[in-house]
């Protein structure tokens, strides 16, 4: 399929600093500055592809986000000792506040919310400059991104600094808001988000937030909240409108060719360009967005730095646990020792696979991740890639819909949701019960529905937010991470540079058992 770019501009959205207060005082009157530019719809519309890009960055979706929300799940394993030091903390529960990962992230998000806060507030300045149809987008895109990154920081890192505005001086840094003011701040971004976007885009526009991807993080919001009531009412939007549906094939939920598809509710969008990622660009410049690194960095034949975790592939069913069949996603999901690859010219081998092996089913073996890489149409071995990342599809609105209807005590309901997923073409799992997963109580269907989950969302960055949101909620009937304690581990520690340079924060403000 052809891709379009979200175009970056290449104006900075930040301060300068100096040491000398007289040269601060001599203005160039030819200059562009935050008080002469956002006036006209051309730059404005450049401003909000300013905050795509940092999304798009390596900062986050690009590398250090996926690996972040990977490695505090239970669905990975290192894949060797090549995995480097501040991801193997993250992966164990060693990580201080010194981590790089967690900082990265951090700054990340910040500076998402930064470019969308100018976007919101200089529309609003020069509002009587900008055709209004033009200006209401741009808002309601600036805000679902602003929305988002906050949704990351908030579940991970609990309350957080709360800029609602554009920030001209670090005197304006902020203490930490409290977790229930920054969701409620998050729920108005989107709520307003879904009344300003369009359900759908042209061709040209793809990957843009749509109404359906404002209305499905709310969802997820309201249901990390324990707001299962909420929760329904969003998603029950997206079922009823019928703009989305289940692909035929799982498989082309994670390849190239068939992005952008109806089970696809908001994607990032990646160029192909010839295996060439900016590793110098952080989505301040015109080429930033074009690719990312997750192929390279998961694949078999690539770094391999992380597998799938023994929890994860023996998670999915197979007769020897007694169940029907193997789940067709398990293949889909992961390559093993003597796959076929490459459009089936090459076949897969140990050796190539760099690093650990895994257990499953009690036989030892390699197995690494499929989803996402580019194997199966090339044999390049540390090729980075333009496979869109999948952030919503409208498979995990179906099993958040079953959730929130077993938590509503709508056990037929939950069932009948859950198998939907069970049912697509390619994968034809037997519908619940089955003789491992009765459902006749809401425990052994939640039970159903944290195996479905599991399975059909494996790699995809939610499991993390699961598990979060479950131990919040007293459901995990065992600990998920063997490092796990208790007064710690439920949140990521502020990042230490925030610590030193936000005086409103300060040592107080760090999570506890950092």
């Amino acid at each position: 399929m052809k891709r379009y770019p979200i175009l970056v501009g290449t104006l900075l959205l930040g301060l300068a600093g100096s040491c000398n207060e007289k040269a601060l005082d001599q203005l160039n009157p030819n200059a562009v500055t935050t008080d002469s530019y956002f006036a006209s719809d051309g730059q404005i519309q450049s401003a909000l592809n300013g905050v795509y890009a940092i999304v798009q960055s390596q900062s986050l979706v690009a590398r250090e986000w996926f690996f972040t929300e990977d490695l505090r799940s239970d669905d990975v394993a290192a894949g060797g000792g090549q995995l480097e030091t501040p991801r193997n903390q993250l992966l164990t529960g060693a990580y201080d506040t010194g981590n790089a990962l967690v900082s990265t992230v951090w700054t990340g998000c910040y500076r998402v919310i930064h470019r969308a806060n100018v976007v919101v507030d200089k529309a609003a300045v020069n509002s009587a400059k900008l055709t209004p149809a033009v200006a209401t987008q741009a808002v309601g895109e600036a805000k679902f991104l602003r929305a988002w990154a906050y949704f990351e920081l908030v579940s991970q890192w609990g309350g957080v600094p709360l800029y609602k505005n554009y920030v001209t001086s670090l005197a304006n840094s902020q203490a930490r808001a409290s977790e229930a003011d920054v969701y409620a701040f998050v729920i108005a971004d989107l709520k307003a988000a879904q009344a300003a976007l369009p359900a759908t885009y042209n061709a040209s526009n793809q990957g843009r937030a749509t109404s359906g991807a404002a209305t499905m993080l709310l969802a997820r919001v309201y249901m990390q909240q324990g707001d299962y009531t909420n929760a329904k009412t969003e998603l029950q939007k997206l079922i009823s409108s019928g703009q989305y549906q289940l692909v035929d094939e799982y498989t082309n939920n994670f390849i190239e060719e068939t992005e952008f598809n109806k089970e696809s509710i908001w994607e990032i969008n990646y160029l192909p360009s010839n295996g060439s990622f900016n590793w110098g660009g952080d989505g301040d410049g015109a080429t930033a967005g074009e690719e990312t690194v997750r192929t390279q960095e998961y694949s078999a034949i690539g770094w391999r730095n992380i597998i799938p975790s023994n929890g994860l592939l023996n998670e999915f069913e197979r007769p020897s646990k007694g169940d029907a069949k193997l789940d067709p996603r398990y293949a889909k999901s992961f390559y093993t020792t003597g796959d076929k690859y490459n459009n089936d010219q090459n076949v897969l081998t140990d050796a190539q696979q760099n690093g650990n092996s895994s257990v499953v089913d009690g036989v030892t073996q390699k197995v690494s991740w499929r989803k996402f890489s580019l194997m199966y149409k090339t044999n390049s071995s540390f090729l980075t890639g333009a496979i869109n990342q999948r952030i919503m599809r409208y498979a995990e609105t179906l099993l958040a819909m079953a959730e929130c209807e077993n938590e509503l005590g709508n056990l037929a309901s939950a069932v009948t949701y859950l198998n939907m997923t069970r049912a697509r073409s390619s994968v034809a799992m037997p519908a619940y019960p089955t003789a491992n997963y009765p459902v006749s109580t809401k425990e052994q269907v939640l039970k159903a529905i944290m195996h479905e989950r599991r399975v059909e969302l494996s790699g995809e960055q939610i499991r993390n937010r699961d598990i979060l949101r479950w131990r919040k909620q007293g459901k995990l009937t065992t600990e998920p991470l063997s490092y796990f304690q208790k007064g710690k581990h439920e949140l990521l520690p502020i990042p230490q540079q925030e610590i030193d340079n936000n005086p409103n924060i300060g040592l107080t403000g760090q999570n506890p058992g950092y």
